[in-house]
């Protein structure tokens, strides 16, 4: 990962932190406590439990995830009813603004520890503080708890779990990765009328989650850098067609970008040229290889120590180019060599595979790029204010986008084309595209299939790997440690 998406989130997230960990830290004195017990993850949590009245085995449920949300919120709420701050007004205070009124209420001389809220002899002592029912005041804390969760969500970073094998050996398959929205700045929601924490649809059911009624244009806020070629990316899958979703409400997939906006993007061999030089490949991407030996099998068990991987449908298995130089120097080994698709040789790629409703009648044929999965391009990628001219070599790689992404009436009679009702053999495009990739070359449903990433889709920035559930392993190899807090490079 690179050292500046660490230097902006600590820019940003730093300050509030600090000032929130303050007001902890002189509240746990004010009630009899170590301030730097506040310091410590899940012991903080206990010690505010302790400091309430409230049993320890509460912990237990902010293990949880959906539950740790409501509980999390609840442990707050009666920690600081023991200092006096009984109301709905206190509560938002503490949970949406926490940095400001915590250290203020713990450098305040005026806001003493008053005993455990929790307790009947607190209570009886203190009968503002039962004005308002348990239910409802976990019900206030619950809401309040939801927006800062949205507000974050939203604004700053977000959580996901990679479903597929198309980023191996980068990202695996239950990788829990943290997604930065601050390095390209954040995307306002297009759909504002949604159910809170979900996608597309509600969880377990077929009912749409938002409401298409109200939709909101593309806008972004300043971000502190821009996309660069190599950045792992989250992005709503632009060829996503169901129920014609906008575009933030589309899946979310996750590839490397390798592609910026008017660069040209050329593969020979699986090797990615930018404008005519060979870009850096990626450490861990992997291909598929053919290997022969001197006779007899490989042993199994050391293929899948070396992660040597054969996905269904595909008839080599998949290495990294470390592994392949590793499993040269075993005896029993007469070759390895990779796999690619010859030149020349066309495959169902784009934009063969993506053309919309009006497909490609100038010629009254598709022309044949004779383009595939390892050799591919040249082809320039949309930059705002480019001007294409569109003729019958170029009009089916641009179409998609000039009709669907900048939602253009695009019409074609004859061998003239029509955009908004207007004649005209150019287009001027009004937003930048990208190009993406997955490390996992030979197993990744990408650009080459589907074509340009326009910027409304892109989510964020992948920053690192939280943790990492392998759920095809024994319970107890479940949890793969050696994954935990991760950067992705």
């Amino acid at each position: 990962m690179q050292i500046g998406s660490y230097i902006g989130i600590l820019i940003f997230a730093s300050p509030i932190l600090l000032l929130a960990l303050a007001g902890y830290w002189k509240l746990f004195q004010k009630a009899g406590h170590r301030g730097w017990e506040a310091l410590i993850p899940f012991y903080s949590s206990y010690v505010m439990l302790k400091v309430s009245g409230r049993p320890a085995w509460w912990l237990i449920w902010l293990f949880l995830p959906l539950a740790s949300t409501i509980v999390g919120a609840g442990i707050l709420v009666d920690f600081i009813k023991c200092y006096g701050k009984y109301t709905a007004k206190d509560r938002a205070k503490a949970i949406l603004l926490g940095f400001i009124y915590l250290p203020k209420w713990g450098f305040e001389a005026k806001t003493t520890y008053l005993g455990p809220s929790a307790s009947p002899a607190f209570r009886k002592a203190n009968p503002k503080s039962i004005k308002v029912s348990s239910v409802i005041a976990w019900s206030q804390a619950l809401f309040f708890a939801v927006v800062t969760a949205l507000l974050i969500r939203t604004f700053f970073i977000e959580a996901y779990v990679i479903p597929t094998a198309s980023m191996e050996r980068t990202l695996l398959v239950g990788d829990h990765i943290f997604v930065s929205k601050l390095n390209y700045g954040a995307r306002i929601p297009m759909t504002p009328v949604s159910f809170p924490f979900a996608n597309h649809t509600l969880p377990n059911t077929n009912f749409k989650s938002y409401w298409d009624g109200w939709e909101l244009p593309y806008f972004r806020l300043p971000g502190y850098s821009h996309i660069k070629l190599g950045d792992v990316i989250v992005f709503n899958y632009p060829q996503d067609t169901m129920d014609n979703r906008p575009a933030d409400k589309k899946e979310f997939y996750i590839k490397r970008c390798v592609g910026i906006a008017g660069d040209t993007v050329s593969m020979v061999n699986d090797q990615v040229y930018i404008n005519s030089k060979p870009e850096k490949n990626p450490i861990d991407e992997q291909v598929e290889y053919s290997y022969k030996t001197l006779g007899g099998d490989v042993n199994p068990d050391l293929l899948e120590q070396l992660h040597v991987i054969t996905y269904e449908g595909h008839t080599y298995p998949s290495m990294t180019k470390a592994v392949a130089e590793k499993l040269k120097t075993y005896s029993n080994i007469k070759s390895v060599q990779p796999v690619f698709s010859p030149k020349g040789v066309s495959e169902d790629v784009f934009p063969r595979s993506s053309v919309s409703s009006i497909h490609f009648v100038l010629t009254k044929t598709m022309p044949d790029y004779h383009w595939n999965v390892d050799n591919f391009g040249p082809i320039i990628i949309p930059k705002k204010g480019w001007t294409v001219k569109l003729d019958s070599m170029t009009f089916p790689l641009y179409e998609r986008a000039i009709e669907v992404y900048e939602r253009n009436k695009l019409e074609v009679k004859g061998t003239d084309i029509f955009i908004n009702s207007k004649k005209t053999n150019a287009y001027t495009f009004k937003m930048n595209y990208y190009w993406v990739l997955g490390d996992n070359r030979h197993d990744s449903e990408d650009s080459r299939y589907w074509g340009f990433v326009p910027e409304d889709h892109i989510s964020g920035k992948a920053l690192f790997i939280y943790m990492s559930w392998d759920s095809e392993a024994p319970l107890f190899k479940k949890i793969r440690w050696d994954r935990f807090l991760r950067g992705i490079n």
